[in-house]
């Protein structure tokens, strides 16, 4: 079995996050929506070296304090990812344009309840928000919906938390 090995970012600022809006990039299955920023590995890469690249790549800046706060396997039929998900605050640099969408520094508070993002990303957005220590999540997906949800090998149902 190929997976894709990826990370993904929020950087903190003042109570807001920056957010990409993902309006640019040709044939995009996240077209449209608001997410973190991050990308695919490149070979010989660690999870740190990537996320500091990508974010460099797609925001101008370089992280100088960041954290792996989890792990979140996605499958859908015979895709599947590992992202390493980290959160930083602080960083160095000037914010330059994005070639795969417009970035925004966004209140967490509208970040995780009012943008437009995969359903699974408000979960990890979520347990990132009530400092959850660092964890494991599985996100089962059918036709782009989430279909369950596994947090540290448990069931995990958002409404409840």
């Amino acid at each position: 079995m190929d997976a894709e090995l990826t990370t993904l970012c929020y950087i903190e600022r003042n109570g807001q996050y920056l957010m990409l809006h993902r309006t640019k990039k040709k044939n995009d299955p996240s077209k449209d929506l608001w997410m973190g920023v991050g990308g695919h590995f490149e070979l010989g890469e660690s999870p740190d070296e990537c996320v500091v690249r990508e974010v460099r790549e797609e925001t101008g800046l370089t992280l100088t304090n960041y954290c792996l706060r989890g792990i979140v396997s996605f499958s859908e039929g015979d895709w599947h990812e590992y992202m390493f998900l980290y959160s930083a605050d602080e960083f160095c640099g000037e914010l330059t344009e994005c070639s795969e969408g417009d970035l925004l520094w966004v209140d967490k508070e509208k970040a995780v309840n009012e943008l437009i993002s995969w359903e699974g990303d408000k979960i990890f957005l979520r347990l990132m928000q009530q400092n959850y220590p660092c964890f494991s999540l599985k996100l089962h997906y059918e036709n782009r919906r989430l279909c369950s949800a596994v947090l540290n090998g448990k069931p995990y149902y958002p409404e409840s938390n």
